[in-house]
């Protein structure tokens, strides 16, 4: 028997993003393989497939905030990439077969109510999709063809020695030694930043209570006084998590009410929470219906064509003036295509004759204004961005009971329009961000955009856009936050939140744009994921890694050219290889992510989107098994 050559991939975080890019291995080695074998080895101290974020065992309180027809980790033909399509089905499709007994995976019986009664507009729980991850991970080795293995080690990676080969140590005391290393890390869990350090020293000293940014799920908040109030920054997906673990997780109910709403049914053991952000609201609701027009064409004014022609421009680029009003014109379009061939009573105009004029004219002039005022009588049914972006901007209350009241019922119209049918033109300005970030990509390889702009703008206030309106919780978690305001236990501190430590009082205190009040508590919480921090990351093996030159943090351009951090991991953005100190590629050295300087976007997608996820797992895979074996 012939011992044929082999390669060896380490692959650290063995998540979705990891499996994800394992299957797009399987499905490109019978073209690339060629005669070797190929070794992959799975390293994660959590489970193979679902990973730290989607793993079974955490709270059943904590849902998915995407639908199951939402949700798919396989390929489809709308993914433009060189590799073949391997079909397979979505989050929804998987549990109706497992269901039918055409697919066979088992439900665990606390489960089972919640998988039987699944439909395809619910909001899953993340212990029922860590089910769909695990069983398309094991789909993935089921089907792998021959000369491909693969290897699990339940550890964490803590150190990687340079070669030819690579050693990975790992915290059990074992190693791999592997010819290329592959990151697959996710979001990076980061040491506290120095205002945080001073909130914490301020505690410390004061015995008061407080916790920095991190992921809720893994926070103990077990010591959160119950009945006292609790000063909480951030209105996001991290807050939404934080309220259920703090009402329901102790031992609170919900009861639905006969006309609709909920009522909260206190089990004494809750804190009192008062909560603010920029904006000072959550992020919108899920929408609840589909589009019913005519088919959206994306991208359409933000495509590579556009974004070609934009970086033909001389000098450095500025997000908010050069690149932002390609993009709003993008939503806009999606936004007016589906009023006008979905809702035609709503307009007074033919959209062949409005899409004509609007190609021709740039947004944000006073001609789209006149365009769009003409042909759209409603001001609700118009599409305002600055709007969405600020509701509370520059308003101002006598009192938090005022605002609370213009903050409550700002989310009860947020959750009539998004569960209305007659306003799928909101769905249609989502379809355009999820569009959008499929092509800014593209933008960043130019390299044009300056640090300020990249950073603040695109990496800080467009993100925070897109998540605000395209990426927040299910309808039911906005009623549950109604009710327990109406429990009197949330209140609203206002946008432009400010907390400070004050020490004459020996206390939190929080102040806001929106009113004069200031709350006063000795718990502060922030409620959000930490930013991307090489310098202040937390994980062992990237410190080590960090300490060593062998990973460093992303740098841009300045408008003068000099560079700047970001606080990502700095990765060739062509091919995704690792960048060390000196910003050399490491030739067998690769890493993927949200924190990496290719921003990739979440581990699964919607299906028939022509993912951007696809396509850098399935370009990554051929680029590793194109490499060829260590001598």
């Amino acid at each position: 028997m012939v011992d044929l050559p082999t390669f060896t991939l380490a692959v650290v975080g063995a998540g979705p993003r990891g499996v994800g890019v394992l299957e797009r291995l399987s499905a490109n080695a019978p073209e690339l393989l060629g005669d070797r074998r190929f070794v992959v080895h799975l390293i994660d101290p959590f489970p193979v497939g679902p990973g730290r974020v989607w793993r079974y065992e955490q709270s059943p309180l904590l849902r998915m905030n995407s639908m199951p027809e939402d949700v798919t980790m396989y390929t489809d033909d709308s993914v433009r990439m060189a590799g073949p399509v391997a079909p397979g089905p979505s989050l929804i499709e998987w549990a109706r077969a497992v269901r039918a007994g055409t697919l066979d995976h088992p439900v665990p019986a606390d489960l089972r109510a919640e998988f039987d009664a699944l439909a395809s507009t619910d909001f899953p729980t993340r212990r029922l999709q860590s089910l769909y991850l695990r069983w398309f991970y094991e789909q993935v080795l089921a089907e792998l063809p021959d000369g491909i293995e693969v290897v699990e080690h339940a550890s964490a990676a803590v150190a990687i020695d340079d070669g030819p080969p690579q050693r990975v140590r790992l915290a059990d005391g074992s190693a791999v030694t592997a010819d290329a290393v592959l990151l697959t890390v996710g979001h990076l869990d980061a040491r506290p930043d120095p205002a945080e350090h001073a909130l914490a020293a301020f505690a410390e000293r004061h015995d008061l209570a407080y916790y920095p940014a991190g992921y809720t799920a893994d926070v103990d908040y077990s010591a959160v006084p119950a009945g006292e109030p609790v000063l909480v920054r951030g209105f996001g997906l991290a807050f939404v998590d934080l309220l259920l673990l703090l009402t329901e997780g102790r031992g609170g109910r919900f009861e639905d009410l006969p006309g609709g709403g909920l009522r909260y049914h206190p089990s004494g053991a809750e804190p009192v929470l008062h909560v603010g952000s920029r904006r000072g609201v959550p992020y919108h609701a899920k929408t609840g219906y589909r589009l019913r027009g005519k088919p959206l064409q994306l991208p359409r004014f933000f495509d590579s064509y556009a974004i070609e022609k934009l970086c033909a421009k001389p000098g450095q680029l500025d997000f908010r003036a050069d690149v932002w009003p390609l993009i709003a014109k993008e939503l806009a379009w999606a936004y007016y295509t589906e009023l006008f061939t979905g809702h035609p009573e709503c307009v007074r105009m033919d959209f062949a004759v409005f899409a004509d004029r609007f190609a021709d004219l740039d947004w944000g002039t006073p001609e789209m204004t006149a365009l769009v005022t003409g042909a759209v009588p409603a001001d609700e049914d118009r599409l305002d961005l600055d709007r969405l972006d600020r509701p509370f901007g520059g308003a101002r209350f006598e009192s938090a009971e005022e605002f609370g009241k213009a903050a409550r019922k700002y989310v009860e119209a947020d959750l009539a329009r998004r569960a209305d049918q007659r306003f799928s033109a909101d769905l249609g300005a989502f379809m355009a961000l999820l569009s959008v970030v499929g092509q800014l990509p593209l933008l960043l390889m130019t390299d044009r955009l300056s640090a300020a702009s990249q950073v603040a703008d695109m990496d800080g206030w467009f993100h925070g856009f897109f998540s605000f309106y395209a990426s927040g919780p299910p309808p039911r978690r906005l009623e549950e936050l109604l009710a327990l305001a109406d429990a009197g236990l949330l209140s609203f501190l206002g946008a432009d939140l400010q907390v400070t430590a004050d020490e004459s009082a020996g206390v939190f205190a929080a102040s806001s744009s929106s009113f004069p009040d200031v709350v006063r508590a000795r718990t502060l919480i922030e409620a959000r994921l930490p930013a991307a921090s090489v310098p202040r990351v937390h994980d062992e093996l990237l410190r080590q890694m960090r300490d060593a030159g062998t990973l460093a943090e992303e740098t841009v351009p300045d408008a003068l050219g000099d560079d700047q951090p970001s606080g990502r991991i700095a990765t060739r953005i062509t091919d995704s290889r690792l960048l060390d100190a000196a910003g050399t590629p490491h030739p067998r050295r690769f890493a993927m992510g949200v924190h990496t300087s290719i921003r990739s976007p979440g581990a699964f997608t919607r299906p028939r989107t022509n993912a951007i996820m696809f396509r850098q797992n399935d370009a990554l895979a051929r680029e590793l098994l194109e490499l060829a074996p260590e001598l």
